[in-house]
């Protein structure tokens, strides 16, 4: 009888679909609605009993819906003796407040590594964390993914010469030296000012990028306000074509606006660890599917193989 099982809240069932598709399996049964009022009512519909169970949830927009679900299908599979249960969430959410930056503020993304341990789960599989040091907040086992080889795969295909990647901000510099490494391109990092927590305003830019294809690098976008900012930076400079590859494509607010008004960026590369709803298709925007980077990572850990190759 098969011990490997996959279920999904309502945050991305497309996505653990294709990850089922990958492991040849199908997806379990699981039924998460809502009653009257609003609360989150879950009923796990299969056998899970002594089961290795992987639970697909981006804690992605609506954070509070996802994150609650979530939740709750942990506590139901460890009421219904799952032997283990792993918190697949290829969008950690409220990962930003990782430390306290000013006076009366939460550290977030430790508060919500506390409930998914106190809830059940046993171990957490996510994806370009917003900063690495998460991991430390977690008591149980951490496997996190990174999809620069997904992104360096698609690069390739565009068969683009002198290219250049950028960090966007100081704290992307690593992810950004580790796409150049990979590559073979050169790095520049654009020094910036933040005025507020969703307005930037850049002041440097370090690294040859005249006449080269730039591509910056990030973990996530939100409204937006820093990939233009960048993009401003990098025409001013003389780049020959710019592009923008982004973990998790969270597109909030004026976001696809902005995407639609800078005509100066031609792709913005994301991946589907966030649903892409309908009305933020863009013509420039192109999503690339993690789901064979997941559903290996799932493979390797129900088997007990290393997956620390998956980590490049």
């Amino acid at each position: 009888m098969q011990k490997l099982k996959v279920l999904t809240g309502n945050a991305h069932p497309e996505l653990a679909k294709d990850i089922c598709k990958y492991l040849k399996i199908d997806l379990s049964e699981a039924m998460v609605t809502r009653f009257s009022e609003g609360e989150i009512r879950a009923k796990i519909n299969e056998n899970v009993r002594g089961k290795d169970v992987f639970v697909v949830q981006p804690t992605c927009s609506p954070p509070n819906d996802n994150l609650m679900e979530l939740l709750i299908m942990i506590d139901a599979l460890r009421r219904a003796s799952s032997s283990r249960i792993t918190a697949v969430i290829p969008y950690f959410g409220y990962a930003r407040q990782d430390r306290k930056d000013q006076p009366r503020v939460p550290i977030t993304a430790k508060l919500v590594a506390n409930l998914l341990t106190v809830s059940g789960a046993n171990r957490v599989l996510t994806m370009d964390l917003h900063a690495g040091q998460i991991q430390g907040f977690f008591d149980i086992p951490v496997d996190h993914l990174f999809a620069v080889g997904v992104f360096i795969d698609y690069l390739v295909k565009l068969k683009l010469e002198d290219l250049v990647m950028v960090s966007p901000d100081v704290g992307s510099i690593k992810m950004a030296r580790a796409y150049a490494k990979r590559i073979g391109a050169d790095l520049a990092i654009i020094d910036k000012r933040r005025d507020s927590p969703d307005k930037t305003e850049a002041i440097h830019l370090l690294g040859e990028v005249a006449g080269k294809n730039a591509v910056i690098v990030d973990d996530l976008i939100a409204t937006g306000s820093s990939l233009i900012e960048a993009v401003n930076v990098l025409k001013r400079a003389k780049c020959k074509s710019i592009r923008a590859a982004i973990s998790h494509g969270v597109l909030s607010g004026p976001a696809i606006e902005r995407v639609e008004k800078c005509k100066d960026l031609d792709e913005l590369v994301i991946t589907n660890s966030i649903p892409l709803e309908n009305h933020k298709k863009h013509p420039r925007i192109v999503v690339l599917s993690v789901a064979e980077l997941l559903g290996e990572a799932i493979r390797r850990i129900h088997h007990e193989e290393s997956i620390s190759c998956l980590f490049d």
